[in-house]
Parts: C-alpha cells; structure tokens; sequence
C-alpha cells in the first residue's frame, strides 16, 4: 500500500498557498516538523493523518495515495452512478460519483461499462416487473456476481452467486438501465 510521502505532501501544501510554519500552525507541530516530513526525514504520526487531510484540502486516502481524486457528479445525478468490486472478497460498492475506496487491503478502481450484446440476455415483462434471464455461465470460476435496475429516482441491485441460475427480476418503476457484472469480464448495460 502506497504511503504519504514529502514529496505529496509539499505540493499538497503549496497547492494551497500555505507556508510550513502556517501549516504547521493548522494540525499543532512546528514548521521544522512540517520541513523534516518535506525532506523525507521523517513522517507524519498516524493520528495526523486526518488533520493534515483537512488542512490541505484532500481526502486521508488521497494523501496516503498521492493521487487526487475529483467527483464530478456534483448534483447526485444517479445515472452517473460508479460501481466498485473487490476482486478478493466480491464486496460492491456502489456511489453516486468516483470516489476513493478500498477493501480487503486493495484501492479498488471504478469499473468501466460495456454495452451488453443483445444475445447475452432476454427480457420478459410478466405482471409490471422486468425478468431478465442472462445467458451466461454460472461456475464457481465463472458467473455473474450482480445485476443492477438503474432509473432516474433509485437503484435496485440483487446479488447473483455461482451455480444458481442465471436470472434475476426487478419491480418495473420505469425507464432505466440494467448492469451486470461478470467476474471474469467486467460490467455491461443496456437500456430498458
């Protein structure tokens, strides 16, 4: 795991036109405290970590990762939604914009979508739900791990797990979209 070095740290600090004293001044060390971390002779005290966090403008997991993360979903628009998947233990994360998130010891990167190719599902409308049945395998080693109804007011996600069908339903509350994550190949969407 990446950890907080002089180098972020003094740029972080610049960035915010802040000097080492006035920095200092912020989170209750001395200017020699903020220089020493700066010059790489020395580092910031885990329980720091959130002060300095704050006082240069950053998340605790961007400072430790030096990598700055910018949600542009400002106004929560849920099409915008990003979906995050821990390759060790499956945990989803779900989040209106990007964001920083970790687990199981990895940053997980926000997975990317692909447009699902119309042979790969079908879709019945029985009594106003959605039933999509995939046509994919559901292995130990290969499978779909979620399904995701995705219109304008909400999200409906349902967990898929290895060796039972492939198939899921939803209660119809509109236009949307449905995502589907494959283990193996990533996630892929379609209108409905």
């Amino acid at each position: 795991m990446p950890y907080i070095n002089g180098k972020i740290i003094k740029e972080l600090r610049e960035r915010k036109n802040l000097t080492q004293k006035q920095l200092g001044k912020i989170i209750s060390v001395s200017d020699k405290t903020v220089s020493k971390w700066e010059t790489e002779k020395g580092l910031p005290d885990i329980t720091l970590l959130e002060p300095l966090s704050k006082a240069l403008g950053v998340s605790v997991a961007e400072l430790l990762s030096g990598e700055s993360i910018s949600n542009k979903n400002r106004a929560g628009n849920i099409g915008k939604m990003k979906f995050y998947v821990c390759p060790v233990c499956g945990n989803i994360i779900a989040s209106m914009g990007e964001g920083a998130f970790s687990c199981c010891g990895i940053n997980l990167p926000p997975l990317s979508t692909e447009k699902a190719e119309e042979a790969s599902f079908k879709i019945e409308r029985p009594e106003g739900d959605i039933y999509i049945r995939f046509n994919h395998p559901m292995t130990k080693e290969h499978y779909i791990s979620f399904a995701a109804y995705i219109t304008y007011s909400g999200i409906c996600i349902k967990k898929l797990y290895p060796e039972q069908e492939a198939e899921v339903s939803f209660p119809f509350t509109g236009k949307g979209r449905i995502l589907f994550f494959c283990n193996r190949d990533g996630l892929f969407e379609f209108n409905i």
